[in-house]
């Protein structure tokens, strides 16, 4: 019946509009994305800067699965369902921390950080310890990022990593450390905070402090910017052609988008003055302006990576109504806090801004809830969305049972 209902709301759906009521706010259909989307896709978990050494771990729940993801004594990145083979309790209960092996907190079987069972007191003679290893997750790592996948069968993620990596690999993430990390719940659905985060059209007027140094165009040709974001654009493009530094859209369609955009004039970074956040640059950078990197991969990941600091943002579900908001922010491996960077004056700008897309996201869903609701159009410079909730369409037709009519007549 859940999947008929869903099949029903699909058919309704009009592409470039907000989705139907019930996608936003019904504890079924719910259950259904986490099922649909993200037990079936590659997921953002942390940077590997957050696990540097063998035995670190970090926690992390996807619907009802508990995961953690470590650094094995090998010194490579693997992830588990964080639940012990005798009687399901979960092992690590802390959100990050280092163990020489994974010890169950209830009955005490300890695993290696393999995964492998290594000892489980009190069992009979004849136990097969080898047959109660942890259950693996997939893992892959793009320039310092580490995806997960759920699924027994995990989608590619070779064009994902072809087409980021050279924007990225620039900024050289593996050689940065966390300097501060923020993580809120907010009390509107999952899809909504994403797609508050996929335009700005809402910028002007509600974020002024993200505004002192970020463009509201999404487009390098954007034919709704003024005539003086096209002489900044030029000016920037012939910098960053001459630093050798990719810019124009990569080619992602409705899986991810990278590009590259310039700061506004005489800005260099997302600070409260705009300039810079840290004084030690990423990577071989000796110049300060050099736009951001702006990456979002579905189903929940946005970035930006700076020539001074790089900021990771992943969103999880928690219920049709709650999800959270986790932000990394990452400097040079060698800054030094107090001296290179003030960890305020780094964060006040995205501390403030989502602060207020949390707000935004949250009034949003309560308005959806009201029986006046009705999908509406998005605006041109909202094209951002259009992709998101048909890429989303596309999976919840998948989950129903294989393709289906993508969007109703006008």
């Amino acid at each position: 019946m859940l999947k008929e209902r869903i099949a029903g709301l699909l058919d309704q759906r009009l592409s470039g509009h907000s989705l139907p009521r019930d996608f936003y706010v019904d504890e079924q259909i719910f259950q259904a994305d986490v099922e649909a989307v993200f037990e079936t896709d590659w997921l953002f978990a942390c940077s590997t800067v957050e696990i540097p050494r063998p035995g670190d771990y970090l926690t992390l729940r996807v619907g009802h699965n508990p995961i953690v993801v470590l650094r094995n004594r090998d010194g490579e990145v693997a992830a588990f369902h964080n639940t012990c083979r005798h009687r399901g309790s979960q092992l690590c209960l802390k959100e990050k921390g280092r163990a020489n092996r994974l010890v169950c907190p209830y009955h005490q079987w300890v695993y290696e950080l393999d995964g492998s069972l290594i000892n489980a007191r009190q069992m009979p003679e004849g136990f097969d310890i080898g047959a109660y290893s942890l259950a693996p997750v997939h893992v892959q790592v793009v320039c310092g990022m580490v995806y997960i996948c759920l699924a027994d069968r995990p989608p590619s993620l070779d064009h994902f990593r072809a087409g980021v990596t050279p924007y990225i690999a620039p900024h050289m993430p593996d050689r940065t450390k966390v300097a501060f990390t923020s993580t809120i719940i907010e009390e509107a659905n999952w899809k909504l905070v994403i797609e508050n985060n996929r335009e700005c059209y809402h910028c002007a007027g509600n974020h002024p402090e993200l505004l002192v140094s970020m463009v509201e165009f999404a487009l390098p040709d954007d034919p709704q910017a003024k005539s003086q974001f096209q002489g900044l654009m030029d000016r920037s493009v012939s910098r960053w052609n001459a630093l050798g530094l990719p810019h124009k859209p990569a080619d992602g369609g409705i899986e991810f988008r990278c590009i590259r955009l310039p700061f506004n004039e005489n800005t260099v970074s997302f600070t409260m003055d705009g300039k810079p956040a840290c004084n030690k640059l990423l990577g071989n950078f000796t110049e300060q302006d050099l736009g951001s990197v702006r990456m979002f991969r579905v189903p929940h990941n946005w970035n930006h990576f700076l020539s001074d600091h790089i900021i990771h943002f992943r969103v999880l579900p928690i219920s049709a109504n709650r999800t959270e908001l986790r932000t990394t922010w990452l400097v040079h491996e060698d800054a030094v806090d107090g001296l290179d960077y003030d960890v305020g004056h780094l964060t006040a700008v995205w501390l403030a801004t989502n602060s207020e897309d949390g707000m935004l996201a949250e009034n949003n869903h309560r308005g959806i809830l009201s029986r006046a609701y009705r999908p509406g159009p998005y605006a041109p410079s909202e094209f951002m969305l259009t992709h998101f909730t048909d890429w989303y369409a596309g999976k919840m037709g998948d989950y129903v049972g294989g393709p289906r009519r993508a969007v109703a007549a006008e």
